[in-house]
C-alpha cells in the first residue's frame, strides 16, 4: 500500500534542526512514528500510507543523526542518550502544534516514544511500543550482566564501547548494518533496494558520533549533556506510563525475548492491548499491516 514518500521538511529545534516527511492531511488526527537504529523512516512507508488513508495526520522523522537531521552547532554535543531523542520528538510535536498526537516506535525510536511519554504525559495521547518499556535503566545496565546467550547477541554494543568499533561503523558502517538486518530479521526477505534507500541515511557525517555515544552512555560509559541532566534524572526513577498502550512483541526478534503480558502490564497502567507477532526487530516494515492495526487500536482507545 506504499504511496510516494513526501518531501522532506525541515523544522528548528534546541539542538537539532529536524527532517521529517509527513503524510495525510494535516487536520487529521496525529500520529509521529518513530524509527530505531540502524533504519530510517522507509521502515514506515507502508504503515504511513495506511493510516493517512484513515485520516490520521503522520509524521516521520528522521532521528539526530541520521539523514537530514543535522546538529545546530558544528561543535556542539554529539548525544545519542534516551533524553535527547525524546527531547527532540517533544519539540517535533509542539513545533508542527500536533494536538497530543499517538507516539509509535521502535528500538530507538520506541524509547523516544515511551520516554516522551513518561516524562510529558500531557503531550501525547497514546503510545505504541515494540518490545515493551524501551527505558533504559542506566544504573542497572552499567553493573548488572545479563546471561552469556543474551550478551552474545548484542556483541555489536560491546564493538562500539571501543574505539576499534567506532573506526569500524565509520569505515564499514554499511556492511556493519546490512550485518545487522540479518541478523536481527532473519525470516524477512529485504526487497531489492530497500537497504540501500535506508542506508543513504547512514552517510550523515554524526551518524557515527551519535550512535557510539548511544551506546557507551546507556551502560554508563560515557557522559550525557548536561542539557538532558534533569530529564534523565526523572527517567532513572523508570515511573510507569499511564497512558493507553499496545505492547507489540516479536517472536523472532533474536536480541529481544518477548516477556509475559503481565510484566508489561505492570510498566503501562493503560494497556489497551498485547500482540505478539511473528517478525523480526523491524515489525513495522515487515508486518505493516499489523502495526497500523496497533495504531489504530490506540486511537479507538483515546476517542471511546
Amino acid at each position: 500500500m506504499t504511496s510516494p514518500r513526501p518531501d522532506v521538511r525541515i523544522i528548528p529545534g534546541t539542538r537539532i534542526d529536524i527532517a521529517f516527511h509527513r503524510y495525510g492531511d494535516p487536520g487529521g488526527w496525529p500520529v509521529v512514528l518513530l524509527h530505531g537504529f540502524p533504519f530510517d523512516p522507509h521502515a514506515y512507508d507502508d504503515v504511513a500510507a495506511r493510516l493517512a488513508a484513515d485520516g490520521a495526520d503522520v509524521v516521520v522523522p528522521y532521528l539526530r543523526g541520521y539523514g537530514p537531521s543535522t546538529y545546530r552547532e558544528a561543535d556542539g554535543f554529539r548525544s545519542g542518550q534516551q533524553a535527547a531523542l525524546a527531547h527532540d520528538l517533544a519539540e517535533l510535536i509542539a513545533a508542527l502544534r500536533l494536538d497530543r498526537p499517538i507516539v509509535a516506535g521502535y528500538d530507538w525510536g520506541g524509547r523516544a516514544a515511551c520516554v516522551a511519554a513518561l516524562l510529558w504525559p500531557e503531550t501525547v495521547s497514546g503510545l505504541v511500543t515494540v518490545g515493551g518499556y524501551n527505558v533504559q535503566d542506566i544504573a542497572a545496565m552499567s553493573g548488572t550482566p545479563a546471561p552469556p546467550d543474551v550478551e552474545s547477541r548484542v556483541w555489536y554494543q560491546w564493538y562500539f564501547h571501543s574505539e576499534r568499533g567506532r573506526a569500524g561503523l565509520a569505515r564499514y558502517r554499511r556492511e556493519l548494518t546490512r550485518q545487522l538486518w540479518a541478523e536481527w530479521s532473519p525470516g524477512w526477505a529485504v526487497p531489492d533496494g530497500v537497504f540501500d534507500a535506508t542506508a543513504a541515511a547512514f552517510d550523515n557525517p554524526d551518524f557515527v558520533p551519535t550512535v557510539i555515544h548511544s551506546y557507551r552512555h546507556r551502560y554508563g560509559l560515557a557522559d550525557g549533556d548536561p542539557a538532558y541532566a534533569a530529564s534523565e534524572a526523572a527517567i532513572a526513577r523508570t515511573p510507569p506510563i499511564r497512558m493507553p498502550t499496545v505492547v507489540i512483541d516479536p517472536t523472532e526478534d533474536p536480541i529481544m525475548a518477548p516477556d509475559p503480558e503481565e510484566e508489561h502490564a505492570e510498566r503501562f497502567t493503560q494497556l489497551v492491548a498485547y500482540r505478539r507477532l511473528p517478525t523480526g526487530h523491524n515489525t513495522p516494515q515487515e508486518d505493516p499491516a499489523a502495526f497500523a492495526d496497533a495504531v489504530r487500536e490506540v486511537r479507538r482507545a483515546t476517542v471511546a
